[in-house]
């Protein structure tokens, strides 16, 4: 997919009603956990990421050729929260910010993303996380040309650039059988650039990827 196509079906998918729940519900381990009993929801702290697509490039692409737009995403480094997985450059919103603000801040702070370079799109559903007490928020932006990125030190191992065509590449999406405390989960999965995209993570994707036209992973 060109970057130029893939800001175009953003922009006009954001002036229509998100499709929710029910897209990210089709990258979501099952069972999916849920707040403990009894769980004041009032203590939810608040969390925002920013979703940047970009223009990359093509292997041996001519000049004139459209570049292929792709995302940035980080894998974590040894951190005390989910250490080693991917997620999207975020962190806690601070008192008095927006949640854009708060995105376009932690992708700064990051990945050293130069946040005045880039024009927000639109906001994604806000998706609730129990195993850490976040709800988290997802910014959707885009730059009009690939940014230079450095990875914060322990925070960030790696930065990734992954390409739209291989996140809607249905072969990249799987699943897994994994163990939660005693209880057999169907956990999926995108596989690209040789990790493995779960979780939270992976059911914003899969909301991202719904206002592309992404009809979900391939059925088992």
């Amino acid at each position: 997919m060109t970057f130029a196509d893939a800001v175009a079906r953003l922009e006009a998918a954001f002036a229509r009603e998100l499709p929710g729940a029910a897209a990210q519900a089709r990258m979501a381990p099952v069972p999916r956990r849920q707040w403990p009993a009894g769980f004041n929801i009032a203590r939810v702290r608040h969390a925002a990421g920013l979703l940047l697509v970009f223009p990359g490039t093509t292997i041996n692409a001519e000049p004139a050729e459209p570049a292929e737009a792709h995302v940035v995403l980080t894998v974590r480094g040894d951190t005390p929260r989910h250490p080693g997985q991917v997620s999207l450059p975020g962190g806690v919103v601070e008192p008095g910010e927006t949640f854009e603000q708060a995105a376009l801040r932690e992708a700064h702070e990051e990945v050293a993303l130069d946040v005045s370079q880039v024009c927000v799109i639109g906001a994604l559903t806000p998706l609730d996380i129990p195993v850490s007490g976040f709800r988290l928020y997802p910014v959707v932006g885009r730059t009009s040309a690939r940014p230079r990125l450095t990875p914060a030190d322990g925070e960030v191992a790696h930065i990734l650039d992954v390409s739209l065509a291989a996140l809607l590449d249905p072969s990249n999406a799987r699943s897994a059988d994994r163990q939660r405390d005693g209880i057999a989960l169907r956990v999926p999965a995108f596989s690209v650039e040789g990790h493995e995209i779960w979780g939270a993570t992976a059911m914003v994707l899969a909301e991202f990827l719904a206002l592309l036209g992404w009809p979900g992973p391939p059925r088992d």
